[in-house]
């Protein structure tokens, strides 16, 4: 049995109640955060851009933040390209990518267009986030994939996608295989587009192209069985002989389920991921002493893991995508405001006076003590001086959300929610969807969901 076939039946047989409560919690994260960061992305130029561009007719599904409805493959490829926007979605270890962006929209999509409840989707989610990351381990044994330039949030996405969507819509093994050997000639996405708008294009092009592949194959179109691992197949054209592990895909599925452990990486701030851990000994310096004002900070001195601190250290950031990586103007706020949010990075915040006069003060370098994982570098160590001659100190192992096993409190990711989805839906709007996202399980419909994520105002997608 070829290896299409063997994931296709497991997916295929994986039921609601197979999943333990853990599984469905972090699925509602999930699907919370990919909807609040979705909304956030909206308004930005590349989902604008690609919306025009395709022009999209009448259709079931809804383009978020928007009142306009169109046919479901248009809404995931816009909604997905907006998922990817800011860079503020999850991220999975085993896929090495952003893993419910590519997911959520499509099966948002696909849920509007086919009635599907809530815990369709949920149960979507969790299968495709497993699947896609039984794939990643195969494909990811040496990071040889990505390190040949391949971007495995879309590359590898669209087959968490088509796993996802194939249970979704309840296609049986035979069609499913179908749909995820479809896919293995959508994959795509170079990372030499990196910092461009065509990087979120990655993610809505595969969203559209995994829920395409199960459209197809629910139609009966054919594909080759053996696409992965067929001489000319997915393995060896994308990461080439020795340079993967096909045994790895199909061992010990839901044992435990990804999505449960090591689960989904989450960002609560919104910049690089390598400013976090400094961020949140920062924000333990403010909840233990209140925000500090500019004068009263005499000197801030920052220690990162060089290969973060390689790309973050810019102590006079130019513009907002600059200040993104800065771990010196990160820390600034952190400090002066008691949190970083996504207007410090909008309309040049980043030229605020009072951080300004901070920046000159603050000294980064490589931190070198013990790690909490070397694999894993994700320490930092914040010392304060203030003017009075006292110092505060502060270290961050590893920052909250990293894994499951160190989770950011559910208000705070609620929080964030309520941040992203305000900047493009009134506040009764945010509430309502907040009620259906925590009630998800329970909804009978996906309607539910993107009745509350309708805008208002009767306005057609624009720019900020």
């Amino acid at each position: 049995m070829g290896i299409a076939r063997t994931l296709a039946e497991r997916i295929a047989a994986t039921r609601y109640e197979d999943l333990p409560p853990d599984a469905i919690y972090w699925c509602k994260v999930a699907v919370m955060d990919t909807v609040g960061v979705a909304l956030a992305g909206a308004r930005e130029p590349a989902p604008n851009v690609l919306c025009d561009v395709l022009s999209p007719a009448n259709g079931p599904s809804l383009v978020f933040g928007t009142n306009r409805r169109v046919p479901c493959l248009d809404a995931a490829h816009i909604n997905g390209t907006a998922a990817h926007a800011l860079d503020f979605d999850n991220t999975a270890a085993h896929f090495a990518g952003h893993i419910s962006a590519v997911m959520v929209p499509a099966l948002i999509a696909a849920g509007d267009a086919f009635n599907r409840s809530g815990r369709d989707l949920l149960l979507a989610h969790a299968v495709g986030f497993e699947a896609g990351c039984r794939i990643g381990r195969g494909v990811n044994v040496d990071l040889y994939h990505s390190e040949q330039g391949w971007h495995p949030t879309s590359t590898l996405g669209v087959f968490a996608v088509a796993a996802a969507c194939a249970r979704l819509l309840g296609l049986d093994a035979a069609q499913t295989e179908t749909a995820l050997t479809i896919a293995t000639s959508l994959a795509a996405g170079i990372k030499a587009n990196f910092g461009t708008m065509t990087k979120p294009l990655h993610v809505g092009e595969c969203a559209r192209g995994g829920l395409m592949a199960v459209l197809l194959a629910r139609k009966g179109f054919t594909a080759n069985p053996d696409a992965f691992e067929h001489k000319q197949g997915f393995f060896n054209l994308f990461n080439g002989p020795g340079h993967f592990d096909a045994s790895r895909i199909n061992e010990s599925w839901g044992q435990p389920y990804d999505v449960v452990s090591p689960g989904a990486s989450y960002k609560q701030y919104p910049c690089c991921y390598s400013t976090h851990a400094a961020i949140e000994a920062a924000l333990t310096l403010t909840r233990e002493h209140g925000v500090f004002d500019a004068p009263v900070i005499a000197k801030i001195e920052t220690w990162t893991p060089a290969f973060g601190l390689s790309y973050t250290n810019r102590p006079n950031p130019a513009s907002d995508l600059d200040a993104k990586f800065s771990v010196q103007y990160c820390v600034a706020r952190a400090l002066l405001a008691g949190k970083v949010v996504l207007e410090d990075f909008e309309h040049e915040a980043f030229r605020d006076a009072a951080v300004q006069s901070v920046l000159a003060r603050v000294r980064s370098e490589i931190y070198t003590g013990k790690m909490f994982d070397p694999a894993d570098p994700f320490d930092a160590e914040v010392k304060l001086t203030l003017a009075d001659g006292r110092t505060l100190f502060a270290k961050v192992d590893r920052p909250l959300g990293r894994t499951s096993a160190i989770p950011i409190p559910y208000e705070r990711l609620r929080e964030k929610f309520a941040n992203c989805a305000g900047r493009v839906l009134p506040a009764d709007a945010v509430a309502a969807a907040s009620k259906v996202l925590d009630a998800l399980d329970q909804s009978a419909s996906v309607a539910d969901l993107t009745r509350a994520l309708h805008a208002r105002d009767g306005a057609a997608r624009k720019f900020a």
